[in-house]
């Protein structure tokens, strides 16, 4: 309700102040220079050439206009290519009601004299600041903010550089893909020859559908893929900081998974389950090193969906969990810190 939906049309356009305003994303110096939401950009001496460009704007004469009275890139004839963009917004929004409401009123911008336009961003904004829709969003904002906090926050992390992932089927793919998006090294680590091919393929073809879409070059596909190496001994994850299990969900399995990474992963390297369900305290025990374990539950498409969950277990050391939980923000996960039971938060909700 403060008038933001109103004055930036004003000053970069509508079609690129829906944007901003709805995608909430921060841009550069440059950008919003040549955008039109600043005047100048300056580097170094900050107060001597602001001195100076107010001197110079003061010599040219004339009044200043205020953003209110900017209305040279409000342009009636914009108005069908605006609802086009709007009507996408509405596709994407899922029953969201504030990104249509941000529509309407930067169309009011480009429809109604600015004051009128001013009004009616405050009626759409006090209706939704006391809906439930609201109230929920303000709830999650500082709930996934808290959800990541970990306690002991001068503890020092592990440095985290090559990471192994065990499985390439569908989560195991979507985790290295994860790791490597995030710009890790990725050993994966398969049964067979045949399903190491199988998995580096459908990794492949994953980045191709990116490209394909226009959500990834293909100069950035290949800086991807660059970052992945296959094997089938596990030999190869010595020189790993990480080790994350994503093999089928039995634990037989993966107890023997871990005691195999126990023999051959270096001292300090840590290793994740990504155990949907099974007991981390049990598969940890089944190492020497069991406040080197954690849980990573990544939910599917792991390359995709936000959040993760991090399991600690009984003996994790709080450096591990300060590390794996600094290592999702790296990689654009919500970090959920649980504890160890049935399910854990996510497949219990």
């Amino acid at each position: 309700g403060g008038g933001g939906t109103v004055r930036l049309p004003r000053l970069v356009g509508p079609l690129k102040a829906l944007g901003m305003i709805v995608s909430g994303t921060p841009i550069g110096a440059a950008e919003a220079l040549a955008a039109g939401l600043i005047d100048a950009v300056f580097d170094g001496a900050l107060t001597a050439q602001a001195v100076r460009f107010a001197s110079e704007m003061a010599g040219k004469g004339g009044p200043f206009t205020p953003v209110r009275e900017r209305d040279g890139r409000l342009d009636q004839a914009e108005l069908p290519a605006f609802d086009r963009q709007a009507a996408e917004l509405a596709q994407k929004a899922r029953g969201l009601e504030a990104p249509i409401a941000c529509a309407q009123s930067v169309r009011n911008a480009i429809a109604l004299p600015f004051e009128e336009a001013l009004a009616a961003e405050r009626e759409l904004f006090v209706k939704l600041v006391a809906g439930d829709q609201s109230r929920a969003q303000r709830h999650l904002f500082f709930a996934e903010r808290e959800a990541a906090k970990v306690a002991g926050k001068d503890i020092v992390r592990r440095k985290i550089a090559r990471v192994g992932v065990i499985g390439a089927g569908t989560m195991g793919g979507g985790i290295a893909m994860a790791l490597a998006n995030g710009g890790f090294s990725v050993t994966v680590l398969e049964a067979t020859q045949e399903a190491l091919q199988r998995g580096l393929a459908m990794i492949d073809k994953n980045y191709a559908v990116s490209v394909s879409r226009g959500s990834l070059s293909e100069e950035v596909k290949q800086q991807r893929l660059a970052l992945f190496k296959g094997s089938i001994d596990y030999a190869d994850l010595v020189d790993c900081d990480l080790i994350v299990e994503a093999v089928f969900e039995e634990m037989a399995i993966k107890k023997d998974v871990f005691g195999r990474l126990d023999a051959v992963a270096k001292p300090g390297a840590i290793l994740a389950t990504n155990t949907s369900y099974l007991d981390v305290n049990e598969i940890a025990a089944s190492t020497s090193r069991p406040q080197g374990v954690v849980g990573m539950h990544f939910f599917s498409p792991a390359n995709i969906m936000k959040l993760l969950e991090i399991v600690r277990a009984e003996k994790t050391a709080p450096d591990v969990l300060a590390t794996i939980v600094e290592l999702a923000r790296r990689i654009g996960k919500v970090p959920v810190v649980v504890g160890v039971c049935h399910g854990f938060v996510g497949n219990r909700m």
